[in-house]
């Protein structure tokens, strides 16, 4: 399919303002960057009938979260979710929005994790802060209106990768146990050899040089990048995982490494559904403007709904 018309007025936009790349910025301007542009972009916030900031660690590292409670007095299902950003940016504020549509649309509490950022925190930092994080939130479920027995994980982009690992890592440290896991064009292997990689290399808002710039950001060195956690497609076992739903856009570098992903979780057993939307590119859900936004949440929701009645 051509590039859908909304997405393509976007981008002609951001280049006309003259939006660098975040390749080309210091973490530091990337972070601002972001910030100014996700304010812009985000939907309006829905209300929510509770919402607080709380520390949800458990280990020595100092973990906040943001909690979004659609309705009290009612025990509800917990969606723990991790932001994107390239693990270089990204905060509670830039998935506000998207946290509250998916708790309302869901009916489910959600709990956003605010983990620490590369470069001053390399993996495993990010990933074992979103692991502490969920086991916290597991543990302390009741406190937040949630249901322990239900816990589901997901996120965008690198918060989907972090969401990815996360499973992997209850998995093999026997706990907490996840039931679903929502990943939203996730970044699932250091390697950038794709036909989508080389198809979107550029032109599409997220670059196959950004996404370079970011992983050289995250990990301690080259190795790192074959460790499972920094890239769940490598785990040798993704069997006894929990049900996945994986959304990618059809113009975005990372399409194919999700895409492969899901298809290895279903040949390992797991229930997977895979939903890629065309036309659009790597960020989509987040934007206010584009259509598909609004229709991909409300997928999301629906999968997640019917995964915390099974």
């Amino acid at each position: 399919m051509p590039l859908d018309k909304q997405a393509r007025a976007l981008i002609e936009k951001l280049e006309r303002e003259g939006i660098p790349a975040v390749s080309e910025l210091t973490p530091a301007e990337a972070r601002r960057l972001a910030r100014e542009v996700d304010r812009r972009l985000a939907s309006p916030p829905e209300t929510v009938a509770v919402v607080k900031n709380l520390n949800v660690s458990d280990s020595s590292a100092q973990i906040s979260a943001r909690v979004y409670i659609p309705r009290e007095g009612e025990v509800l299902p917990v969606l723990v979710f991790f932001h994107g950003g390239g693990w270089v940016s990204g905060d509670l504020d830039s998935v506000d929005s998207l946290c509250r549509s998916l708790a309302n649309a869901a009916n489910c509490v959600v709990a956003s994790v605010d983990y620490r950022l590369a470069p001053e925190h390399k993996f495993p930092a990010a990933v074992e802060d979103a692991y502490s994080a969920t086991r916290w939130i597991a543990n302390n479920a009741a406190d937040l209106n949630g249901d322990s027995k239900r816990i589901a994980v997901g996120g965008d982009s690198a918060g989907g990768n972090l969401a990815a690992s996360v499973s992997l890592m209850a998995r093999d440290r026997r706990g907490p146990s996840i039931l679903f896991q929502l990943l939203i064009y996730p970044v699932t292997n250091h390697a950038f050899n794709t036909t989508s990689y080389n198809d979107n290399a550029e032109g599409y808002w997220l670059s196959k040089e950004d996404m370079k710039w970011f992983w050289n950001h995250y990990l301690r060195d080259e190795q790192d990048g074959m460790n499972p956690y920094a890239s769940p497609l490598l785990a040798k076992n993704l069997s006894s995982l929990p049900s996945t739903f994986v959304i990618t856009a059809e113009f975005d570098p990372l399409r194919d490494e999700a895409e492969a992903y899901a298809a290895r979780l279903r040949e390992s057993g797991v229930p997977v559904k895979a939903t890629r939307y065309n036309g659009t590119i790597h960020g989509f859900i987040n934007i206010a403007e584009l259509t598909q936004s609004r229709v991909a949440i409300n997928e999301a929701a629906a999968e997640l709904h019917k995964a915390f009645m099974r």
